[in-house]
């Protein structure tokens, strides 16, 4: 039987503040924490009983004598704060500098061959909330066709369009475009993101058509070395995106429901490989717009889905569970935070132990290749032993 590792990434679901969190302007930040302090404390029965209280002090989530996982936190050892930084480096990509980002819009040169290229003017051109700037610029857009262009603190060109002006197609078209023009070593922007919306003025609502076009990894990564020794790669959500689909394709969905549904589905079905899932509605859904009642909504509803998702493991199973970066939804920034992330891992008859604080995120990349019995050959220390170590 081939082995089968389960690798889940709670988007944005951050464990405090790194130690150079201020640097990035987020002191105070502690997703897990600020949002259960927010509701007088949560419950997570569950995820308390995986040791999620132990590695994090979480109001009404309190540590249990002995975690069914191994639990710990992590460090990311990359500048930056984003998802395809988060993502790589938890594939062994650890960067050296950040991608760059834009506070007070892109370039003028840019835009105007960006433009040249589309056929479309430009509105907007500014760090901006999605949401607000559709709300904002909405209207204008729909009279001139004129494409929405905004960015975040993070490494990101966002394209904002109607679905009546601008077809998926075209949007896509566009993106593409922009991807070229910022894929050079000055502008190696992060990700270019589709944001098509939909509905009246005063009414907007973005689709669930949203598509990232990243830049290729710029080394290699876990998923590399995965493919060359034949090991199957299966995902759920936005991450084959964020890896710009080198050796892997995964199944998007519209919700964390659907992730969650899909991912059982393969795990019923799956043989073997890794299977990698992204549950991003804690970040696009709830981080980025500062609802800290829906972040809890959303934890609870993975804690109910943890016992089917244990019950779907075969005994020789590695799961293991972490996130990407923090967004704390009960600070004033509707952005992505520098946090820790929670880390826990399972199988099925071990002992759980303290993990401790990694010191990278790569260190989930190492342990897997010790999981798949792969070389040795990216930066950090593998769990695995710990994770294995059986009972008496």
């Amino acid at each position: 039987m081939t082995a089968r590792a389960i690798l889940l990434v709670l988007d944005g679901v951050g464990a405090g503040e790194l130690p150079d969190a201020a640097l990035y302007g987020d002191s105070g930040s502690d997703t897990l924490g600020n949002t259960a302090r927010h509701a007088g404390g949560i419950s997570l029965p569950e995820l308390r009983k995986m040791g999620l209280g132990n590695l994090h002090r979480i109001p009404g989530v309190p540590p249990v004598a002995s975690p069914l996982a191994s639990w710990g936190r992590s460090m990311i050892a990359s500048p930056g704060k984003d998802s395809t930084t988060g993502h790589w480096e938890m594939m062994g990509l650890i960067l050296e500098q950040p991608f760059p980002t834009f506070p007070n819009g892109f370039p003028a040169d840019l835009l105007e061959r960006f433009s040249l290229q589309c056929g479309r003017g430009v509105l907007g051109n500014e760090a901006a909330s999605g949401t607000g700037i559709i709300a904002r610029l909405g209207e204008e857009h729909l009279s001139t066709g004129k494409l929405i262009v905004y960015t975040s603190a993070d490494s990101v060109f966002q394209i904002a369009a109607h679905q009546d002006a601008v077809s998926l197609d075209e949007l896509y078209r566009c993106c593409g475009v922009a991807r070229e023009l910022l894929t050079g070593p000055s502008l190696g922007v992060s990700r270019v993101i589709a944001r098509p919306f939909t509905g009246a003025p005063g009414a907007f609502e973005r689709t669930p058509f949203r598509k990232d076009f990243s830049l290729c990894p710029v080394g290699p990564t876990l998923l590399d070395s995965l493919a060359g020794s034949g090991i199957p790669v299966t995902g759920v959500g936005k991450i084959d995106d964020l890896f710009a689909h080198r050796n892997i394709n995964t199944v998007h969905v519209e919700s964390n429901t659907v992730g969650i549904r899909v991912l059982l589905s393969q795990m019923a079905g799956v043989p073997g490989g890794l299977i990698f899932a992204n549950l991003v509605d804690f970040d696009t859904k709830w981080g980025h717009r500062n609802d800290p009642t829906g972040f809890i909504t959303g934890l609870e509803e993975v804690d109910s889905a943890v016992p089917r998702i244990l019950a779907s493991l075969r005994p020789d199973d590695l799961l293991l569970i972490t996130a990407d970066h923090g967004n704390d939804p009960t600070t004033e920034s509707t952005d992505h935070s520098r946090e820790y992330v929670p880390l826990l891992a399972y199988s099925q008859g071990c002992r759980g132990r303290n993990l401790g604080t990694r010191k990278t995120l790569s260190d989930i990349a190492c342990t897997l290749c010790e999981f798949f019995g792969l070389p040795a050959r990216f930066p950090g220390h593998g769990f695995l032993l710990s994770t294995k170590e059986e009972n008496g």
